[in-house]
């Protein structure tokens, strides 16, 4: 697992215009915590966390944090959640979560299909219905993709998350055995899978 390197710095100014004052000097406000961390606000760079997320994306991202003036030199923090405006150009606040790279946290990991199923051959249609799922696992053991071998699926025939086997070290939690995805007929198509569309967990807010 590849640690990015960020600095940061302690914020002592806190609301809406302090918020815009660092926006205005190159720098996005940001919040710091963990299981055992206290809230911290911080701010980061705009131009480097604008490389960060053009080379690496978003998703999955852990970093090496060296925060000036904190009680530890650096720590280790998973990207959590990164708000921009309506049109995705400026960044607003970025949420980091320091974690322990023994312990199993929580990710989210984007699904990707590969294969040319006997379905689509027919002239069937994929349809991936989850694009993202969550898992826990260690860092370490986080794969970059959650992989699906469609190749074998006829049309009509589904993927639910049960069948997913990401090895002993990674588990996929889910309370209903929902579809991930599925081969419809030509111009079929399904809205979702009503039994398996559970609410999204609600971020943990960090105010400005």
């Amino acid at each position: 697992m590849e640690l990015l390197d960020l600095k940061a710095e302690i914020r002592t100014t806190r609301g809406k215009g302090a918020a815009r004052h660092l926006r205005n000097n190159d720098a996005v406000p940001a919040v710091l915590y963990g299981a055992k961390t206290e809230p911290v606000p911080i701010s980061v760079p705009t131009p480097d966390l604008i490389t960060m997320i053009r080379i690496n994306g978003s998703s999955g991202l852990f970093i090496s944090l060296a925060i000036a003036g904190d009680t530890k030199p650096v720590r280790t923090v998973m990207l959590k959640e990164v708000q921009t405006d309506i049109y995705g150009l400026n960044y607003l606040h970025v949420d980091f979560q320091e974690v322990d790279l023994d312990e199993k946290i929580t990710i989210t990991v984007p699904v990707e299909a590969t294969g040319e199923s006997i379905g689509v051959k027919a002239g069937g249609l994929l349809q991936v219905i989850r694009r993202e799922l969550d898992i826990v696992c260690r860092p370490g053991d986080m794969p970059e993709t959650i992989v699906i071998d469609t190749t074998d699926l006829d049309v009509g025939d589904s993927v639910h998350v049960a069948e997913i086997n990401l090895g002993a070290d990674i588990e996929i939690p889910h309370e209903v055995d929902f579809t991930v995805l599925t081969i419809v007929p030509p111009g079929g198509g399904v809205e979702g899978d009503e039994e398996g569309l559970e609410e999204d967990e609600t971020p943990e807010e960090a105010s400005e």
